[in-house]
């Protein structure tokens, strides 16, 4: 698939420093995008990044790692012993040492029940401030809107006690008893 046009004015340099892994392993890229080659042979900055990179892995290609000495190993485990043996100055180099050479597994059950009581504390903490929290409060509309509805209600009452057509008849024509 042709990625790139094959206008060469319209390829940048940042298209072909992008392209340029695939110029390095892939020669079939190379023939498949003439226009790389020939923003290549035009752009001077892009033909010696290419160059540097050709060149780095060209010594790459050359170079092989070292043969460790036979013994490697067992000095290296030797110096490990004498590491883990040697016992620290202070608490907190003996606090360094104990994390550093140990493998953690008798640690787990601890910090398994150091976890479940920091879940336990913070879900009791946050359950206790949520039911801490005081009612919410009426509004000051709501609050005259009250006392609006029982002033109509002791009116009410008040016009119920003072209605005479709601109030038994009485004799005021009969004489008060005398003793």
């Amino acid at each position: 698939m042709n990625l790139i046009k094959h206008n060469s004015n319209s390829i940048s340099c940042k298209l072909v420093r992008s392209h340029l892994p695939d110029l390095l392993l892939d020669d079939a890229f190379t023939a498949s995008h003439p226009a790389l080659n020939a923003h290549l042979a035009a752009c001077a900055e892009c033909h010696t990044e290419l160059a540097g990179l050709r060149s780095t892995f060209a010594a790459l290609d050359e170079w092989t790692a070292p043969e460790p000495s036979p013994y490697f190993d067992t000095r290296l485990h030797a110096r490990l012993r004498e590491a883990e043996a040697a016992r620290p100055e202070g608490i907190f180099e003996r606090t360094w040492s104990f994390f550093q050479f140990s493998t953690g597994r008798h640690l787990r059950s601890a910090m398994t029940g150091a976890l479940a009581l920091a879940l336990l504390l913070g879900g009791g903490t946050s359950t206790f401030l949520y039911l801490q929290q005081p009612a919410p409060q009426a509004s000051a509309t709501v609050n005259d809107l009250r006392i609006l509805d029982k002033n109509a209600d002791a009116l009410q009452q008040m016009d119920q006690l003072l209605d005479d057509s709601n109030a038994p008849q009485s004799d005021d024509s009969a004489t008060p008893p005398t003793t």
